[in-house]
């Protein structure tokens, strides 16, 4: 076990030729794990891409593939899991964007310490959920190299009026019912009420569109867990980190799968475009892009190809 220390953190990484799982503890944030894919056949400083799942899910549902395939190319990647998630310590499955978007931040200065990685070179990658963060993250982060939003939930509204649209007003009532049991029961010291992340359409759950049950499972991994603190849906449509995306001044890429029944993909393109963002469309739905399924051989082609052009791997 190899141990490296600094005056903010304390990280331990198993020895492994490829990935190495890092757990980063400061005061502010406290502990968070990393699984890092280390570049391929480079020496020296380069680019890295620090990235995270979506609403409730964790490094192992999926972001592997994208993280060997990204070493693979000559990037070192750092992967991690939110606070309460996953490998992660923290309050268990509480989902809180600004203490997320902290997690983020955290991570990036993390990978700015280290020797393999070029400090001026950093892309933050984030899909769903995460693919709003990495907009706030990088409004306010000018140093970063690139962003790629994936699927990006910019704006909870929409996809709070989506939900309303397809549902009807009646599908919002069992989700603020739950949200309240869970504040008023975490008030009273007695816990917290939890609801599913993914359910079937009418039933509480922050996923709820057509086949997102079936979907989600395809791509989730071991330590996901299909529960969530449910005060989280009181403050779903107030979440809109698209506005913040006329801040970006590093170049973006937004990913849209035009047939996406959990992210309007309207909201994601006007969020790419107030970014300035290169904006690619894909057919397909909310969870496609990922591996071994339809839309996932082409959204990494137009990732590599984004992170070729903003933060090229050099020799040596």
């Amino acid at each position: 076990m190899q141990q490296v220390e600094d005056e903010r953190a304390v990280a331990t990484a198993d020895a492994s030729p490829t990935t190495a799982t890092v757990r980063r503890t400061d005061e502010r944030t406290g502990e968070i794990a990393i699984t890092r894919f280390h570049a391929a056949g480079r020496t020296g400083r380069g680019p890295c891409i620090v990235m995270a799942h979506g609403f409730g899910a964790t490094v192992r549902s999926g972001l592997e593939g994208f993280g060997e395939a990204f070493a693979a190319a000559g990037y070192e990647v750092l992967a991690f899991d939110y606070r309460g998630f996953g490998a992660s310590g923290g309050t268990p499955n509480t989902v809180s964007a600004r203490r997320q978007v902290r997690d983020y931040r955290t991570v990036v200065a993390h990978a700015r310490t280290l020797p393999e990685v070029d400090p001026d070179r950093i892309v933050v990658w984030g899909t769903s959920y995460s693919g709003g963060h990495v907009y706030r993250v990088a409004a306010a982060d000018h140093r970063l190299a690139g962003m790629i939003s994936m699927t990006g939930a910019t704006d909870g509204l929409a996809v709070v009026l989506e939900l309303v649209r397809r549902d009807g007003i009646g599908a919002m009532l069992p989700l603020v019912a739950v949200g309240v049991r869970d504040v008023v029961s975490r008030l009273r010291g007695r816990g917290r009420v939890m609801a599913p992340i993914v359910a079937p359409p009418g039933r509480p759950g922050a996923l709820t569109s057509p086949g997102a049950v079936e979907a989600f499972h395809d791509v989730a991994g071991p330590d996901w867990r299909n529960e969530v603190a449910a005060a989280v849906f009181l403050v779903l449509a107030s979440q809109r980190p698209g506005r913040m995306a006329s801040r970006v001044r590093c170049p973006a890429l937004a990913q849209v799968l035009d047939g996406d029944r959990s992210v309007p993909p309207a909201s994601s393109i006007r969020a790419g475009v107030a970014a300035r963002a290169t904006i690619r469309r894909y057919p397909g739905d909310h969870f496609d892009p990922y591996p071994g399924q339809p839309a996932h051989a082409d959204v990494l082609r137009d990732q590599l190809e984004f992170l070729a052009r903003v933060a090229p791997v050099t020799a040596g």
